[in-house]
């Protein structure tokens, strides 16, 4: 016989629907609850990320760039770093950066960290970079975790620290100096002009040339007492305090005043030329004439060990657009190889050997024409010399 549908029969139905639909709203209602779970997740790590001041960025194997957090747009605003290499976008160059950080964390399977310094926009920025691979990716291949954090201010505090320091020893030392040098001095100018004085009385007690060299002498004498006093004046000058109020530097003064206290350094190496090309009529600069000489000082002892004692070094100044007063110091040295070119204005980075220099000379010169408002740069060729370029703005006459 055919079944026939009890009230029963539809009773069960009903309840199995009722069943499904209850069961089926459950599971929705865990979906939405996880959901909403996932998204709170998602807002608390968005904040997370957000909170970091550090730029984010993750790489695969060949240096791509995959994603950025909100800092790289802070950094490098209207550019698009998804699917470009890292090194075109950080450092304008198409080839890898030698001993990249993202490499070796990739290789090794290991978290690296690194110290670095390159030019964004028109100033240089130091870096400490953190590299650390990542053990899973969406796609599955190696994938490595970039931090970069900007630390150029505290760099260049710290160079200004241990410059100001040993400014402070300079100074400590040439005022000892001064104390020490200028009492014989005043006594011997003394002496010496009051010898000057009886040349008249020795005209007829004595014979005629014996009496020429008499004065000329004591004319000698005076001319190299007031000569030392010139030198302790110029040495004092450079170890005035950081703080010394801004007035109207004449930069060429500035260099004709350092070239008096290198004279002896570079007179000892009869294979050096030192040259000027000065311009006349150069107009002033308003900064801190000591902190001005420094730089000039720090770039021809730069000059002159890259010459080692031999070859050119020509210093030049003029006047380029908008009255910006330009001093260029070039010479015929070794040059500076490309991959240490951008490292140059770091702190304590030095291509001397152990024991010829600490690595703080360009990045304090840098620091101080950038605090008077100019720029500092080099174009160099290996074997062939260098030149560094300051340039500052200059005052209206």
């Amino acid at each position: 016989m055919p079944h026939t549908t009890t009230l029963d029969d539809l009773i069960g139905i009903e309840h199995c629907k009722l069943g499904f639909y209850q069961e089926l709203q459950q599971k929705v209602e865990q979906l939405k609850s996880s959901n909403l779970e996932l998204e709170k997740k998602r807002k608390e790590i968005q904040a997370l990320l957000d909170g970091i001041t550090d730029l984010m960025v993750v790489l695969n194997e060949d240096l791509t760039i995959q994603r950025v957090n909100h800092v790289f747009t802070e950094w490098f605003p209207g550019v698009d770093p998804i699917g470009q290499n890292c090194h075109r976008i950080f450092r304008g160059r198409e080839d890898r950066c030698d001993d990249c950080p993202a490499l070796r964390a990739l290789d090794q399977d290991r978290i690296v960290k690194d110290l670095c310094i390159y030019k964004v926009g028109d100033t240089f920025k130091h870096y400490e970079i953190i590299a650390s691979p990542l053990k899973t990716s969406p796609t599955g291949e190696p994938q490595v975790l970039l931090f970069k954090r900007d630390v150029t201010r505290e760099k260049e505090f710290q160079a200004q620290f241990y410059q100001a320091e040993k400014m402070a020893t300079v100074g400590t030392l040439a005022a000892g100096v001064a104390h020490e040098i200028n009492n014989p001095l005043t006594a011997i100018l003394g002496f010496a002009e009051g010898l000057k004085r009886r040349n008249a009385k020795l005209k007829d007690a004595i014979d005629n040339e014996l009496l020429a060299d008499f004065r000329e002498y004591t004319d000698t004498i005076i001319k190299e007492c007031l000569r030392c006093r010139d030198i302790v004046q110029t040495l004092l000058t450079f170890s005035r305090p950081n703080a010394a109020s801004l007035g109207h530097v004449d930069l060429n003064q500035c260099v004709t005043d350092t070239l008096f206290i290198l004279k002896h350094h570079f007179k000892e190496h009869h294979e050096l030329t030192v040259q000027t090309e000065l311009e006349e009529q150069l107009p002033a600069i308003l900064g801190d004439e000591s902190q001005l000489k420094q730089v000039i000082i720090n770039l021809l002892t730069n000059a002159f060990d890259a010459t080692a004692g031999r070859g050119r070094i020509l210093i030049r100044t003029l006047t380029e657009e908008a009255n910006r007063v330009t001093l260029i110091i070039e010479d015929s040295g070794c040059g500076i190889p490309l991959e240490a070119r951008d490292k140059l204005f770091e702190p304590f980075f030095t291509t001397k050997p152990v024991g010829k220099g600490i690595g703080i000379g360009l990045s304090t010169c840098y620091s101080i024409v950038n605090n008077h408002h100019g720029e500092i740069s080099v174009t160099s060729a290996v074997g062939k010399g260098s030149s560094f370029k300051v340039s500052l703005p200059g005052m209206e006459a």
